[in-house]
């Protein structure tokens, strides 16, 4: 059994950890509060837009076709990869990871294949098996649309030049505090809408200038949403993610305090009861002289 120095070192420590995870899953709850705010307000608005958008797209003749909706044979796929600059989230970073690599060998196989992180943890990581395009760390130091539009529009432009014949977002989808659901999402070219979703976009609107024009200023609006839609999602799953780690971890740090002062307890006791057989021992040789 270990002395009582080092069980008492060990409760101190303990403790101070007990108090740090306490203190990071209320400043997680804080700002998951905020971040599931933002996302739960934007979604409404982000996928009205796609489905006007898809619904538009549909309806418009095969000639006067975006570049960004351009089908073509898939060679080069760029994978976006939203993780976190910061750990302490529990598997948050790793399913990010997984999710990448999975999709690289499944998804595919013999393809050439370039990250572009947005987030330092998957960046780290993934660099050292795939080629890296480019990185956005620093989007999280002041998120605002300004800068996400900014990521997009130089997605857009590596998609238009045919540097990448595919684009996939890999990012968390927030569902609520203690559940992410890991996503794959088609970035570009964009997904074709049913013939019926264009009908139905036809019969009930009258378009000015025309449904073409609109869909030209529509689809690059509708990919930087998209985009920071993804992000955002990445952040409140971030945040919820920490949050159920730092609560964890201090449920565990409080069931191993407690034991260490079990056996505190019992260490000491039997520290005491030795002193006084110690004592009455040495009080018997004496009677006995």
């Amino acid at each position: 059994m270990a002395n009582l120095k080092d069980l008492r070192s060990r409760i101190t420590s303990v403790s101070s950890t007990m108090q740090i995870t306490s203190a990071m899953k209320m400043v997680s709850a804080a700002k998951l509060s905020r971040a599931q705010n933002a996302i739960e307000d934007m979604r409404p608005y982000a996928e009205k837009l796609n489905e006007l958008l898809q619904s538009l797209s549909a309806s418009l003749d095969s000639d006067t076709n975006s570049p960004y909706s351009d089908e073509r044979e898939v060679n080069n796929v760029l994978i976006i990869a939203i993780s976190s600059n910061r750990g302490l989230a529990g598997a948050f970073n790793t399913n990010i990871i997984k999710r990448v690599r999975n999709l690289s060998s499944e998804g595919y196989p013999g393809k050439s294949i370039k990250i572009l992180p947005i987030g330092k943890k998957a960046g780290d990581i993934l660099r050292k098996s795939f080629d890296m395009e480019k990185s956005y760390n620093t989007v999280y130091d002041d998120l605002s649309y300004d800068a996400v539009a900014e990521i997009a529009e130089h997605l857009m432009d590596l998609f238009k030049t045919h540097k990448f014949d595919k684009i996939e977002l890999v990012y968390n989808s927030f569902k609520n505090a203690a559940t992410q659901i890991i996503t794959t999402e088609q970035f570009l070219p964009i997904k074709p809408a049913s013939q019926r979703a264009g009908e139905a976009m036809s019969k009930d609107y009258i378009f000015e200038p025309n449904k073409a024009e609109i869909v030209e200023d529509l689809i690059p609006k509708s990919l930087k949403i998209q985009l920071f839609k993804a992000i955002r999602d990445s952040v409140a799953s971030e945040h919820g993610a920490r949050m159920t780690a730092m609560h964890k971890a201090t449920d565990n740090a409080t069931e191993l305090r407690d034991d260490l002062k079990l056996s505190y307890n019992k260490a000491r006791q039997a520290s005491i009861t030795n002193e006084i057989l110690e004592i009455v021992a040495g009080a018997e040789a004496l009677s006995d002289s």
